[in-house]
């Protein structure tokens, strides 16, 4: 609707409403979980947490976002809207935690925007060596300023296909999905084949053990391990944020998120089982506990495990971490649309691109903050990709812990009047939202050790505990401005707070 509901004060930005159905969203979903660049990133600082409990770990990190996923599900029913966290919280505990709800979404895109555009940047020269058969110009990515520039690069191109809308976001993305599955399929097959002939580098019989998480031994590295885990499922939630352009905005949202979050955990348990069973957790050449290969796993074992088909998982990871790149501005481009659009952001924000109905300001802005910070931490930080995945999934477990427990708030009055409502509006995103949060403070807490992550530490305190409460405190900063600048959001003027009975 155009006009805004006096009840909840919600309305429609001017989005191209209908563009995207069932398939089209799912599709952009896993393209924003990003399976090749995730799974390349990831493997080996999860190994080097948890060790083989890896699968039983990523069963841990899937439960809680399925649980949240769930009370997402719910909540688009109810309140389809662009602004997904921070409306649906603003609706349920008002303006404040409403906006940092928000904050946090914005923050987490942002970081993991600059995330991509490293990872894209380390495999486009890495593809060039593998073609080209020149291993040196693989180093080029670690010059500062051509991998800053070539990030740049990418930025500005992911930003272009961005800003022109979600039909030509839904193209693109058909056939760069399409590929990276087929590619990771191929190499845990492979892997699994090179275990049952024995030319595996370090062999390791497959156990039902691993799917323990009860193994692990210490909580602290069961939180480190969980907080990655749920890294790697993060970004099912775009298809949220897409609920104003898709068919049946109240229907198919959530059938996409739970869709895309189902695939994505049957695709990382193939790829952990058969890296595990190939490499082991040892500090070798190839192991997974080896700390020179963890922050790029793929780009050590490809060639090993695929032969000279090896180009093709490179060129999966390039692929995967570019249309990931694309996909991932419409979170935050969405939601600083609704915030501007409700007058929590100044009203720049709320405006729409005639031509592509799309919210050009705001992926703009969205793309220069990504850039800016990604060329900030590759000169602060000894290993850029570690450290911002780690404040990453802080910045997650925050935004998602506090929508599924707005979740249970809003549907406090009907929570128990079925059996459905019980679980779906009240069980299950509080259990996740509780989950969530405790990992989200152990994290924060043992982050401040300087040994936390890559071991990069200004004054004693570690990288990545200065990132993410500098990143929470800046937005707690901000809120304030925004409040003295524009009361009108935080006095309920734009945006009201109230319940599902309402």
């Amino acid at each position: 609707m155009d006009a805004a509901d006096a009840k909840t004060g919600l309305s429609s930005k001017g989005l191209s409403a209908g563009s995207i159905g069932l398939l089209g969203a799912t599709v952009i979903g896993i393209s924003c979980i990003a399976p090749a660049y995730t799974l390349t990133a990831s493997l080996g600082p999860t190994a080097a947490a948890v060790g083989t409990q890896m699968p039983g770990i990523f069963l841990v990190g899937f439960l809680p976002m399925l649980l949240v996923a769930l009370g997402y599900r719910e909540l688009n029913n109810a309140m389809p809207d662009s602004g997904t966290s921070f409306t649906w919280a603003t609706r349920a505990f008002g303006p404040w935690l409403g906006w940092l709800g928000g904050w946090g979404l914005i923050v987490a895109t942002v970081v993991v925007l600059s995330n991509l555009a490293g990872v894209a940047v380390d495999f486009l020269y890495l593809a060039i060596a593998q073609i080209t058969q020149n291993p040196d110009i693989a180093d080029l990515a670690g010059n500062i300023p051509i991998n800053i520039l070539t990030c740049l690069v990418f930025m500005v191109g992911a930003c272009y296909v961005s800003y022109r809308g979600m039909e030509t976001t839904k193209s693109l993305q058909y056939w760069l999905v399409g590929f990276q599955l087929v590619v990771l399929v191929w190499f845990a097959i492979a892997a699994i084949v090179h275990f049952a002939d024995g030319s595996a580098f370090d062999a390791t019989p497959f156990s039902l053990d691993w799917f323990n998480p009860f193994g692990v031994p210490s909580f602290s590295a069961f939180a480190a391990g969980v907080s990655l885990s749920i890294f790697i499922f993060w970004g099912w939630d775009v298809t949220l944020t897409m609920n104003e352009e898709t068919k049946n905005p109240k229907t198919t949202p959530g059938r996409a998120a739970t869709l895309t979050v189902g695939i994505i955990f049957v695709l990382y348990i193939l790829v952990a089982v058969a890296s595990l069973m190939f490499s082991g957790i040892g500090t070798g050449e190839l192991g997974l506990g080896n700390e020179d290969i963890s922050g790029n796993v793929f780009a050590a074992l490809a060639g090993p495990i695929m032969g000279p088909f090896a180009i093709l998982l490179s060129l999966a990871v390039l692929s995967s971490s570019a249309a990931s790149l694309q996909s991932t501005f419409v979170g935050p481009a969405r939601t600083m649309l609704a915030m501007g659009h409700y007058q929590a952001f100044p009203k720049r924000f709320a405006s729409i691109s005639p031509r592509f109905k799309s919210p050009g300001f705001a992926t703009i802005i969205a793309g220069v903050v990504a850039w800016g910070f990604y060329a900030v931490m590759r000169v602060l930080s000894n290993d850029v990709l570690t450290d911002t995945i780690l404040t990453l999934g802080m910045m997650i477990c925050f935004y998602y812990g506090v929508t599924a427990l707005a979740c249970v708030w809003y549907f406090r009055k009907e929570a128990f009047s079925s059996a459905r409502s019980f679980f779906f509006k009240f069980l299950a995103p509080l259990v996740g939202g509780i989950i969530l949060a405790v990992i989200f403070v152990t994290t924060l807490i043992d982050s401040m050790n300087p040994d936390y992550g890559s071991g990069s530490n200004i004054g004693g305190l570690g990288l990545v505990f200065i990132l993410g409460a500098f990143l929470l405190l800046a937005g707690v900063v901000l809120m304030f401005v925004m409040r003295a600048v524009n009361p009108a959001f935080f006095t309920g003027q734009t945006l009201k707070r109230g319940t599902s009975t309402d």
